[in-house]
């Protein structure tokens, strides 16, 4: 249902409230450059520091921006069910085209705690649902057979997978079948989890090069495999850069480096660190972004 390369957004602020115009510029640049989808509120979004008034009204300006030109895949995960189920509404209410919705972190819920989260949220909201298996944020990996089980459920369809384990990838395709939708997590390993059966990626480093990310996904679907593998070592040094602190410090930095929008974070995460700093900058002029 969903594939290609879909931006992991960052949130943008200034003076501690949410950028209204550089949200639009970025939704903008990231259409003109041909992405195939975006979404908010997600871990590059900085989901977790937002309120839940800020949380509907990105997602909403990100919808309304966005026109109906490209998906939209509203983030709409939380620890708490009722506050995911909250925000699964709203996402509908407002005209996104899916959730991505975050295994419970901190609680650690058992397999049979996940299936209920899952069952809940879908039994009560119809639009499309992608589970988020992100286990070194959550503290929980949400195994293949787990998985199995959930995508049994109406309304699942799909997972971004971000555990980096290709064997994972793997099992989780072969249970599964390739009408369930599989998008990586880990923008290290797109070309590889293609190759298996996956449909794309989420991509936190999209945010400042959407075209070449988006175009190895098109080329290898194309069965163009040299061009795919020539542009995801060209991006591998950009997508370490975008990793050396914590997501999405880098990413907020780069493109503050690129004039697109202030680099503001906020706590518990700061800015990056000097020599973070120089490195995200050679590698952008490497690039030829600035």
């Amino acid at each position: 249902m969903f594939s290609g390369c879909f931006v992991a957004l960052v949130t943008p602020f200034s003076n501690g409230k949410v950028d209204k115009e550089g949200l639009k510029s970025l939704v903008e640049f990231h259409i003109k450059e041909g992405i195939d989808g975006i979404v908010p509120c997600g871990t590059t979004g900085e989901s977790a520091t937002l309120s839940m008034d800020e949380h509907k009204e990105v997602v909403e300006l990100v919808i309304e921006y966005v026109g109906g030109r490209i998906p939209v895949i509203a983030g709409a995960g939380s620890n708490n069910t009722l506050e995911a189920l909250e925000l699964t509404r709203f996402a509908k209410k407002a005209g996104a085209s899916a959730v991505l919705s975050i295994t419970p972190y901190y609680n650690k819920p058992t397999p049979s705690g996940l299936y209920e989260h899952y069952r809940t949220i879908s039994s009560e909201v119809d639009i499309p649902i992608i589970l988020y298996n992100i286990p070194s944020r959550t503290g929980i990996n949400m195994s293949p057979e787990t998985i199995k089980k959930i995508s049994e459920i109406e309304n699942v369809v799909g997972v971004k997978e971000a555990s980096g384990d290709l064997k994972q990838v793997s099992e989780i395709i072969r249970l599964c079948g390739e009408d369930f939708t599989v998008l990586s997590g880990d923008d290290f390993i797109i070309l590889p989890l293609m190759a298996v059966g996956g449909k794309g990626v989420i991509s936190a480093t999209a945010n400042v090069a959407p075209r070449d990310m988006t175009n190895m996904i098109k080329e290898f679907n194309k069965g163009n495999i040299s061009e795919a593998r020539r542009l995801h070592y060209k991006l591998l040094p950009l997508c370490k850069a975008m990793f050396i602190e914590t997501n999405p410090g880098p990413v907020k930095a780069a493109l503050s480096m690129m004039g697109k929008i202030s680099e503001e974070i906020r706590l518990p995460l700061v800015k990056v660190r000097e020599d973070t700093r120089e490195k995200i900058k050679k590698a952008l002029i490497e690039y030829g972004l600035i």
